[in-house]
């Protein structure tokens, strides 16, 4: 199932919105211009050093990097049992909060968020207006790596995508627009149809679609992504419930966006 547009009619061109894709896709490009492809995404050297890793951001003084043997490869950071000797240099570990909402594991990952992005994205910015939009965007991010890091600080698997954030959009819009019907292509092997399907329906196949990618190791190359992808949603999502009324204030939407969405 894709999402191709909601049923909410917008007041202005959403740039930030546009922006934020902009800016995911070119980071996508630049993190594969030195290893990797289109197709497969970034080495993971590259995603170990610009994704957030819970052990670095719960345990300050250290650095994780990534350590290839004969049976694989995985992530060593100084500070844990076993390990001994220092990593080498590499961004400061709260740089990788920012840089690990725009750095995709693969081609069909940032295609995915992408395209719910740029469906639920600028409906949820026409609502709040650009600045607040582009703030509730990045806190929403940081709110999703923060849970991560409270329930799994021991962890060394790095956390990247733009899942969070979204998911706060998504939140946010399920608030604002409860009525809001979504055009989907929806595909049965090589037929297809188009079919309007309430908001919280597209909401659940992006989480599943997400976490399913976590599961099966698509959103990253190293174990445990399942459980850092379920969190990230959990706290972006819960982020974008109990933010957006506070950040729609200046706009007053809820009077024209929850209560009747307005057809394309």
């Amino acid at each position: 199932m894709i999402p191709l547009r909601d049923s909410v009619r917008l007041a202005r061109l959403p740039i930030v919105t546009i922006g934020l894709i902009a800016l995911n896709v070119i980071a996508y490009l630049l993190a594969i211009r030195g290893g990797g492809s289109i197709l497969d995404g970034p080495t993971s050297a590259t995603i170990v050093r610009y994704g957030a890793i819970p052990y670095e951001l719960a345990h300050l003084s250290s650095h994780c990097e990534l350590s290839v043997t004969g049976f694989g490869s995985s992530v060593l950071c100084s500070g844990q049992p076993g390990v001994i000797g220092h990593a080498a240099a590499q961004p400061a570990s709260w740089e990788t909060i920012f840089t690990s909402m725009f750095l995709h594991a693969n081609l069909l990952h940032i295609g995915g968020n992408m395209v719910f992005l740029a469906v639920f994205g600028g409906t949820v910015e026409d609502a709040l207006g650009r600045a607040r939009f582009l703030l509730y965007y990045l806190l929403g991010g940081i709110a999703a790596l923060a849970l991560t890091v409270a329930v799994s600080p021991d962890t060394a698997t790095p956390t990247l995508g733009a899942s969070g954030a979204i998911a706060a959009v998504l939140g946010g819009y399920l608030l604002l627009y409860p009525r809001a019907r979504i055009l989907t292509v929806v595909t049965v092997i090589f037929f297809f149809t188009l079919v309007e399907l309430p908001a919280w329906v597209m909401l659940g196949l992006w989480l599943t679609f997400d976490a399913l990618l976590g599961a099966f190791g698509v959103a990253t190359p190293f174990g445990g992504g399942a459980g850092v992808a379920y969190y990230a949603h959990i706290g972006g999502f819960a982020f974008g419930l109990l933010a957006i009324r506070a950040f729609a204030a200046g706009g007053a939407p809820f009077a024209r966006a929850g209560y009747g969405a307005r057809s394309a």
